[in-house]
């Protein structure tokens, strides 16, 4: 009796090992972490975000971005945008650092948003006196159905989302 409750308890242990250390591997996630990052000339841009798939869902009903509602722009933690020089977004400046990147949806209108709190859960503790850059752009429709969110950055300097049927590009210089 007494081996057959140090086995149960053993396999427990060991149950519960492998269940922590699978939390701690966010690769393991439903969506896993992703980085877009380029060389923009002597700078450095990235987008550090967890990746969700649309899965059947629609966006804007039961999937985010939800209209009026600050989005994490990905899943799991604020998806963060960092930069190791300043730049210009469409021509407006943000000073080098990392940033929380939200995205706010009305109707076409999508306003990429720079946030200085960075580190932290979704969108939850999101506060616009934070804000360090808000920019308005004109979403339009992707070329292809994205299952997966997507991030480009492209050598011109083009960062381009891709989420479902969405798309949404801007210029940093």
């Amino acid at each position: 009796m007494k081996k057959i409750f140090l086995s149960a308890l053993t396999i427990l242990f060991l149950l519960t090992g492998l269940h922590v250390q699978a939390q701690k591997d966010k690769s393991m996630r439903p969506s896993p972490p992703v980085t877009a990052s380029q060389k923009l000339g002597e700078t450095t841009v990235a987008i550090t975000y967890s990746q969700p798939s649309v899965k059947g869902r629609t966006i804007g009903d039961d999937l985010e971005p939800i209209p009026g509602k600050v989005w994490r722009a990905g899943a799991n933690e604020a998806t963060v945008f960092e930069t190791d020089k300043d730049i210009l977004v469409e021509g407006k400046n943000l000073p080098k650092g990392k940033y929380g990147f939200f995205i706010l949806v009305k109707e076409a209108t999508w306003t990429i948003i720079f946030n200085k709190t960075w580190d932290q859960w979704g969108a939850f503790k999101y506060k616009e006196t934070d804000d360090v850059l808000r920019v308005p752009l004109t979403a339009g429709k992707a070329a292809a159905f994205a299952e997966k969110l997507i991030y480009k950055i492209s050598d011109a300097g083009i960062i381009t989302v891709l989420w479902g049927n969405n798309e949404v590009t801007f210029a940093v210089k």
